[in-house]
């Protein structure tokens, strides 16, 4: 089959990593289009988006006035103008690996209902200082293990069970990271598939987990990275540190959003209960910001269910 497809880059400020994320996709011929959606940046990053702009892959679009919109409304104007079959994500400090499509060839060939494909984010360290944050954040005691660290689903999982298993209701661990997936843009469009724009981070997980809930999604390369992420001094994984208001504050919202959406869409009860128990957890820390919180909570209100529910009465 021909992958026909539209990487989407919302650029902000990104100027010593831009050019390597954007040849990176330009390295593979079916990458027909490179949509950069320039969001206000301070240093040169528009200027070298511009000089891109001259290659006719590349496309350039900037938010009205050329103000600041987040990455949430970057995104979404690369979904609005993207013109291929297929639509992949990467963030500005990142970069592709060579075999970066190489698993959506075989699985979009051999699953028909297939509606996108993941795999395996590595790291790359600019500085070795973020590399000491990072294993401070992650909990990692060895520079070798830092240095292999991958994002990702740890094993096959049916797209069935795939939005159960991301909401941890089963032993497996892992994730989905943007910048690993491939989607099928009917897809997206039959369900119309958006970013919230109102979540000023997190924006990618909350969008990763109703596509899990509405769509086929399939496993490709996750025991080996595809894709690897910047790890620097400027971006959210060192500069917001874990168990900080600033966090709570940031999860709380995540899991807002998903309750909301879960409770509109009148999706399973328990998934329902799920989001409302995360939002109200981390909301509560990011009032009262305690280590043990969550065992306090369940302490007095026995299970996740019951305190959902006395919430739900509440309201």
């Amino acid at each position: 089959m021909n992958l026909n497809i539209s990487v989407i880059i919302p650029v902000y400020n990104a100027e010593k990593f831009l050019s390597n994320a954007v040849n990176s996709a330009l390295q593979f011929d079916f990458v027909k289009e490179v949509i950069l959606i320039e969001d206000g940046s301070i240093d040169n990053s528009l200027k070298i988006c511009k000089n891109f702009a001259d290659n006719s892959r590349v496309k350039l679009f900037q938010h009205e006035k050329g103000i600041n919109k987040g990455a949430g409304a970057s995104r979404n104007v690369g979904l609005r103008n993207a013109q291929y079959d297929f639509i992949s994500f990467l963030d500005a400090d990142d970069f592709y690996l060579p075999n970066r499509f190489d698993a959506e060839f075989k699985v979009l060939q051999n699953q028909a209902d297939a509606d996108g494909v993941y795999g395996a984010l590595g790291v790359h360290f600019y500085e070795e200082e973020v590399k000491n944050i990072f294993m401070q954040k992650f909990g990692i005691a060895n520079a070798i293990v830092a240095d292999n660290y991958l994002t990702t689903v740890k094993e096959h999982i049916d797209p069935k069970k795939l939005f159960q298993h991301l909401c941890g209701y089963d032993k497996t661990k892992g994730v989905i990271h943007l910048d690993a997936l491939t989607l099928k843009k009917t897809s997206l469009e039959k369900h119309n598939f958006c970013f919230n724009e109102s979540l000023s981070l997190h924006q990618d997980s909350d969008f990763i987990f109703r596509l899990a809930y509405y769509l086929q999604l399939y496993s490709g390369d996750i025991g080996v990275p595809v894709a690897t992420r910047g790890i620097h001094l400027s971006n959210r994984i060192t500069s917001i540190k874990n168990n900080t208001t600033t966090y709570y504050r940031n999860r709380s919202k995540l899991y807002r959003s998903l309750y909301n959406w879960s409770k509109k869409h009148k999706i399973p009860k328990k998934y329902i209960s799920f989001f409302r128990y995360k939002f109200l957890v981390f909301y509560i820390q990011s009032i009262f910001p305690m280590e043990n919180i969550k065992l306090i909570i369940n302490k007095f209100f026995g299970r996740k269910d019951l305190f959902a529910s006395i919430f739900q009465k509440r309201k």
